[in-house]
């Protein structure tokens, strides 16, 4: 199974049992840059034997969405809550990441979640880096989760 495969099963499972939503695989999995509009970005960089970032793009209204069925509540504005609910789902699919690249675990350090947002921006890979980005869809939007690791 390829790391882009474990990826989709351990964000569907994450989307799934802790934002009691249904996600999907929208198109084909994309290894280029794709600029980011009004959106929020949680990203947690992955050091040791594979060094590398992961990131999750959400477009604002879905970053809104989800952060609403984690907190139980209408979440109108970007805001401390989105920042967080976002920087802790990347940091979910950063530990699953780590398991999926690493057998026990202890060869991969995590960082702590860093947020970016903007009405525009790109997310560029450092060095040289296999990247790709898998588009989902929600019945709340699509959005995208990054992986980039060192060659």
């Amino acid at each position: 199974m390829e790391i882009s495969d474990k990826i989709i099963e351990s964000a569907k499972e994450i989307f799934s049992t802790m934002l009691m939503m249904e996600i999907e695989v929208k198109g084909e999995i994309i290894a280029k840059n794709v600029p980011m509009e009004d959106s929020i970005s949680g990203v947690i960089g992955l050091a040791g034997t594979r060094k590398g970032v992961l990131a999750i793009h959400l477009p604002s209204k879905v970053a809104m969405a989800i952060t609403g069925n984690f907190l139980g509540m209408e979440v109108e504005e970007i805001d401390e809550d989105v920042e967080d609910a976002v920087g802790e789902l990347a940091n979910m699919l950063g530990g699953d990441v780590k398991s999926i690249l690493s057998g026990k675990g202890r060869d991969i350090d995590l960082s702590l979640p860093s947020i970016i947002r903007g009405e525009r921006y790109d997310f560029q890979p450092t060095g040289e880096a296999e990247r790709f980005l898998v588009p989902f869809d929600s019945n709340v939007g699509g959005f995208y989760i990054e992986l980039q690791l060192e060659k």
